[in-house]
């Protein structure tokens, strides 16, 4: 399950992991305009852990979802 919200400077998908023995955090994705984060709350450390990708690392991991094992390298252009 997923939920999507337009705010002001961004969209915000919330990943809620579906009932399961070893259900996962919830995962925040939120696309601005020049990165997207994606923020997970982890219970162990009760802190909020976030990484931050530039718009070429997600054209880039939106490209690998598609590809079999290797090493490859998007043409600019």
């Amino acid at each position: 399950m997923f939920t999507i919200e337009h705010d002001f400077d961004a969209t915000v998908v919330t990943l809620v992991d579906d009932p399961a023995p070893h259900r996962q955090e919830d995962v925040t994705v939120t696309a601005f305009a020049e990165c997207v984060t994606l923020s997970q709350h982890d219970p162990r450390t009760d802190r909020v852990e976030t990484v931050t990708l530039s718009m070429a690392q997600v054209k880039d991991l939106a490209a690998a979802l598609d590809l079999p094992e290797g090493v490859y390298q998007i043409a600019k252009g």
